[in-house]
């Protein structure tokens, strides 16, 4: 193996441990919840859910479950404060 790739998988490594790194501008999931399966995902700034309840609300049980999961990793304009008491 090319000593140059070495040290590309050590910095990886390294990298996949230090997740402060990392700040997602935009991404999109599928999540299963318990009736449907909806697309989830954070976008310009704000979350989107196909969901219902994001349709009236603007924020929902998927989009908070995503925030905990990724709450090192998201812009401070991804935090939902108004509803961090319930998490």
């Amino acid at each position: 193996m090319q000593s140059s790739l070495i040290g590309k998988i050590e910095k990886a490594k390294r990298y996949s441990q230090e997740l402060e790194r990392i700040t997602f501008n935009e991404f999109s999931v599928q999540f299963r919840g318990e009736n449907d399966i909806h697309v989830t995902g954070y976008r310009d700034g704000g979350w989107h859910c196909s969901c219902h309840f994001f349709a009236s609300w603007g924020i929902c049980s998927h989009t908070m479950a995503l925030e905990k999961i990724l709450v090192n990793m998201l812009p401070e304009e991804a935090l939902s404060t108004r509803f961090e008491a319930a998490l």
